[in-house]
């Protein structure tokens, strides 16, 4: 039979399981966004050659922009703006 303890940890469990779960549904979009940022990044830097810096800024750019955010900061490299 549980004790009163083991079945407030359980529950305690089951919560923290359903906040992890609810962080993770939320932040799902902004990951796929950078990775996928980031490799458009990467692979503007190997196949192009552009020196594009990978600051908080940019990542902040390409994690809310995805690709549209990568091809803006790629721009903006180029043009000698920023990054």
């Amino acid at each position: 039979m549980a004790t009163g303890v083991e079945t407030l940890l359980l529950i305690l469990v089951l919560a923290v399981l359903l906040v992890a779960s609810t962080i993770i549904e939320t932040v799902r979009p902004f990951i796929i966004n950078a990775v996928v940022g980031l490799v458009v990044l990467f692979l503007a830097q190997v196949g192009l050659g552009l020196q594009i810096a990978i600051t908080p800024i940019a990542l902040v750019i390409v994690a809310l922009g995805g690709l549209p955010g990568s091809v803006l900061i790629i721009l903006l490299s180029v043009f000698g703006i920023a990054f």
